[in-house]
């Protein structure tokens, strides 16, 4: 099995569920579901792919403090192989608003550095070692790509709700060849993904939530998977990442465009049946079992 390296992206989360998101009043809330676990993309997919039987290394940054332990603790425990740097300004954190239907309020009250006293040799090590580089669009991460073009591996990015056109997006769209991104600041999200494959990309994913997804490929391949809306909605945090790395797990085993699709499409649906990032079912027995009993 190849190995992959992931870029960035851990954080410290606190998650507020409410029936619905407030509107524009004033409110007085007396009660409502809370939790604090481990958020962002980079330890979503690696905790997804980890659970798959991917060997992957994840590097991220934390702030040496409690929040940043809370995290090293997480990954620990979810078995993950990683490394970090750390962040003066503290580990960041995000306020999660999260209604029943999925639909989120994310507030980040910290947020990392633009720029970290990066480990660079042991960087350098993990991204020659990879067969694959999962960047995400992490502002330390941008300082990162001159590395990783080093060694032309593929690179995969996460663009989540890229709006078509945000500036703050282009070195990581320039240094991939995958792209993920999803509908929801994308109207016109086909015109888009036919940007990137003309502009050489391998291929473009867009997730539209519990509308499914789109792929684009190079070879003109356009596959429309439906979401699977039988899993009962917990928590819709981490989906887009599980939905990644379920495509990824097939696609780095040879599956069709079709079976990565639907490998994706379940482990997002078993994500949002958890409160945590990823399924505490998930392996890739239990992602075939799924596929065989959804009749896939």
């Amino acid at each position: 099995m190849k190995k992959i390296f992931i870029i960035g992206g851990t954080t410290f989360d606190h998650i507020v569920y409410l029936p619905e998101l407030p509107g524009n009043k004033a409110l007085t809330l007396h009660k409502a579901s809370f939790q604090e676990t481990i958020g962002s993309t980079g330890a979503g997919k690696a905790i997804n792919l980890t659970k798959l039987g991917v060997k992957n290394t994840l590097y991220s940054v934390l702030g040496d403090d409690y929040y940043g332990k809370q995290i090293e603790q997480n990954l620990h425990e979810n078995k993950i192989d990683f490394f970090i740097d750390i962040d003066p300004v503290g580990t960041e954190r995000h306020i999660n608003i999260m209604d029943d239907e999925g639909k989120r309020i994310s507030m980040f009250i910290t947020q990392s550095s633009e720029s970290i006293n990066y480990n660079t040799q042991k960087i350098d090590a993990a991204a020659k070692d990879a067969d694959i580089i999962v960047l995400n669009i992490i502002s330390y991460c941008r300082n990162i790509i001159p590395i990783i073009e080093k060694y032309n591996k593929p690179v995969w990015t996460d663009l989540h709700d890229y709006d078509g056109s945000n500036s703050y997006h282009n070195d990581f769209i320039r240094a991939s060849q995958f792209i993920h991104m999803s509908s929801d600041n994308l109207p016109d999200y086909n015109s888009v993904m036919e940007r990137f494959i003309n502009e050489g990309k391998e291929l473009a994913i867009c997730t539209h939530a519990k509308k499914g997804a789109t792929l684009l490929t190079k070879d003109g391949i356009r596959i429309e998977q439906a979401a699977i809306l039988t899993y009962p909605m917990i928590d819709a945090n981490g989906a887009g990442d599980s939905f990644f790395s379920g495509f990824l797990y097939g696609w780095m085993n040879n599956q069709s465009y079709e079976r990565c699709m639907q490998m994706g499409a379940v482990c997002a649906g078993l994500c949002i049946n958890s409160k945590e990032l990823a399924s505490d079912f998930l392996s890739a027995n239990y992602l075939n079992a799924e596929l065989r009993r959804l009749d896939f």
